[in-house]
């Protein structure tokens, strides 16, 4: 542990542990040194030498400054109510003369001593040395594993990999993203006999390569995200005094989909939500909101029926046709049966019927039976943010991408970056740059292309044309009117949580499982669109500590130890996207100032939330809160939608798709206007972007695009 002079000193290593004892105490169950957290310490403490060295360690001093001057002893000398006083007084700022704040230093601690406490387990983190006997987990109730039975985890396909030196030189095709738009339209075109090579930014990870860190992943990733982007990759916020701020990766305002082959699909939580047919004529039913840019798709639902079916059917989605009337018509049911009702589910399922809702499952991308010789999920409790144990969640990386290599017509790159998309006359996409490091020399190839399909993510794609800029287009392919990069949009998030006297919660995971789409298109008082409310899925026990706890509970010490024991399953979350009115100042431009590693310029970002997705989201919350209390339970509170830019997991919109040049910067089948053979196929071309979770309308949008390049040969 490098703390300087405090690594020298028995006194104030004894005080250490005497605070952090306080923190998480010894009761029937071990303490917070007992379970490994003082090395969980020493592993921040060499990661972060600066909060140790100038703040915890100042703090660690004056705390026990204190104590002498009130009780005439160490810290780790007086009692244990008497150091509870003396914490309290640190943690309500009621001490004098620190030269650090006494608040900041004591809530970054207790933090530490929780990660410790709660987070990975040495198996799962083998460097973590904290929760050493996951007795912690045993205390709450947490099972991480699949189902009793079920051998984990399962062989995941073999994905041929390509290096840059086997490359072909010419392509049918270029893709350019891995993710659910990718695959799919590698599949397609591979299928249909062009040749096609997929490029991914990322890497092709293993179920193990993924990890099962706690604090580092795509659901809380205070440490990094276990997908990437890595180091070099950052993006900037622009600021209102106009200032860029830098922003990196595993920052939530960096707005990160996993980057690795599968991209979100990998780690995601799999909803599969058909947009309402509503969500295609926002304006046309509401009318545009000042300050926005709400519009029209050039489509309607019914053009997009027959995608959605296939997308269900080929990827795989387990559900209930009917079970959310009035979402449009289907021709087919589901390909699989929903997954059983959770506890918590039940609950929630007898309070919709004393207010009079419509309910039913969630429909998931996740196998709820065999399919396609992978096993039915194992109901595992770590499933958002994390790779599937059992490989039965559905994703780009396990279905469609398997079919493309599966013809021997599909090569796949990974650990490659497009940085640019060649092009002639403004006119024809000619081929791709790709730029990848390579034994620490970063290498550069050009690769010809008789179509390229862009399939980044609509904050990556945007950024791509925008960089691929040519003396006939200097502001960016595609981009002659200014609409490249404008109108991002992702999901305000908005819900309650409640606690009930009794259990709720059975652990089983995804742990989202019902949900009522009655608040979409069917609200008063002026509410545009609205959204869905569905519980969450199952939460880790850090995520529980730090967000699902009642603002009034207690967070350490004995009782906060008791508040998690008590809490952890009988606490449940009914949360929901609203459908997001865009504007035209939520946008990705290039910076001028921040380049990446390879010396591309990196995304910048802007805006935020227009008043009227707030006001969706405040009636949401309040319809969260209603259906808790009907479901019995005894404490409710909101949780309160941000205010700046949404456009994180389901970011969408930066290439939108419409009738005309003027007003949208694709033809209604994802082609670029002016273009004859550059094509989008990712969220970025969502006029808007549902009420619900949007893969399954990214899906159905890609078999639609790529099936129509096919015909155009």
């Amino acid at each position: 542990m490098n703390l300087g002079h405090l690594a020298d000193s028995r006194a104030m290593a004894r005080i250490l542990e005497a605070v952090v004892n306080r923190m998480i105490p010894r009761d029937g169950w071990p303490s917070a040194s007992e379970e490994g957290v003082l090395e969980y310490l020493r592993r921040r403490a060499a990661d972060d030498t600066d909060t140790w060295n100038h703040l915890i360690e100042p703090g660690l001093f004056a705390l026990d400054a204190h104590a002498k001057s009130l009780h005439g002893q160490s810290f780790s000398e007086i009692g244990t109510g008497e150091q509870d006083d003396v914490l309290l007084d640190v943690e309500q700022g009621r001490v004098k003369d620190w030269t650090i704040s006494p608040k900041h230093f004591f809530g970054t601690l207790l933090q530490l001593v929780v990660e410790g406490y709660y987070g990975s387990t040495a198996t799962e983190v083998p460097d973590n040395h904290g929760n050493r006997t996951r007795q912690s987990w045993d205390m709450i109730g947490f099972r991480p594993n699949p189902v009793q039975g079920i051998q984990v985890p399962v062989l995941e396909a073999d994905l041929r990999i390509t290096t840059l030196d086997k490359l072909l030189d010419s392509y049918d095709a270029v893709v350019v993203g891995a993710g659910a738009g990718g695959s799919v339209a590698a599949a397609v075109l591979a299928e249909a006999g062009l040749s096609v090579l997929v490029v991914e930014r990322g890497s092709w990870l293993s179920y193990h390569q993924v990890g099962r860190d706690h604090a580092s992943n795509h659901r809380f990733s205070k440490y990094g995200h276990n997908t990437g982007p890595g180091e070099g990759n950052p993006r900037t916020i622009l600021l209102e005094s106009e200032e860029e701020r830098i922003t990196l990766p595993f920052e939530g305002n960096y707005h990160n989909n996993a980057m690795t082959v599968g991209g979100g699909t990998r780690v995601y939580g799999a909803q599969a939500w058909r947009f309402h047919p509503d969500d295609f004529r926002m304006a046309t039913r509401y009318g545009v909101p000042k300050g926005s840019s709400l519009a029209d798709w050039p489509i309607r639902y019914e053009d997009l029926e027959p995608y959605y079916e296939r997308a269900e059917w080929e990827v795989g989605v387990s559900g209930d046709g009917i079970a959310h009337p009035g979402r449009g018509v289907r021709r087919r049911p589901y390909p699989m049966p929903p997954l059983p009702l959770t506890l918590e589910a039940q609950r929630l399922a007898r309070g919709a019927e004393k207010l009079g809702w419509d309910v039913g499952p969630v429909p998931l991308l996740i196998n709820s039976v065999e399919r396609d010789g992978r096993p039915a999920c194992g109901r595992c409790g770590e499933c958002v943010g994390f790779a599937c144990p059992t490989n039965s969640k559905n994703g780009g990386h396990n279905t469609m991408l398997v079919r493309a290599l599966a013809t021997g017509n599909c090569h796949l790159i990974t650990d490659t970056m497009v940085e640019r998309i060649n092009t002639e006359g403004g006119r024809h996409a000619t081929g791709v740059q790709l730029v990848q490091e390579t034994g620490g020399s970063v290498v550069r190839r050009q690769v010809r292309a008789g179509h390229v399909v862009v399939a980044a993510g609509a904050i990556e794609s945007a950024r791509l044309l925008l960089n691929s800029a040519t003396d006939e287009e200097p502001n960016g392919v595609g981009n002659r009117n200014g609409l490249v990069g404008k109108n991002l949009q992702g999901h305000v998030y908005t819900g309650a949580y409640a606690l009930f006297d009794d259990v709720v919660q059975d652990g089983l995971g995804p742990g989202v499982s019902i949900a009522t789409c009655r608040f979409a298109h069917s609200n008063g008082g002026g509410i545009i669109g609205g959204g869905m409310l569905a519980n969450e899925f199952t939460r880790l026990p850090l995520i529980h500590w730090y967000r699902a706890l009642a603002p009034d509970a207690p967070r350490w010490g004995v009782a906060g130890k008791e508040t998690m024991r008590q809490t952890y399953l009988r606490t449940s979350h009914v949360q929901g996207p609203i459908q997001e009115i865009p504007t035209t100042e939520a946008r990705v431009r290039l910076s001028a100032s921040v380049k990446d590693r390879f010396g591309v310029p990196v995304a910048q970002l802007s805006g935020g939330v227009h008043p009227e997705s707030l006001r969706s989201a405040n009636m949401l919350a309040e319809q969260a809160e209603n259906w808790l209390y009907a479901a019995g339970a005894r404490q409710v509170w909101r949780t309160r939608p941000g205010l700046g830019l949404s456009a994180g997991q389901h970011q969408a919109g930066t290439l939108r798709m419409g009738d005309h040049p003027a007003t949208s910067v694709t033809d209604p089948l994802g082609r670029i206007h002016g273009y004859d053979n550059l094509w989008v196929s990712d969220g970025s071309l969502h006029v808007t972007n549902g009420g619900v979770n949007p893969v399954l309308t990214i899906l159905a949008l890609a078999f639609r695009t790529s099936e129509h390049l096919v015909k155009q040969l």
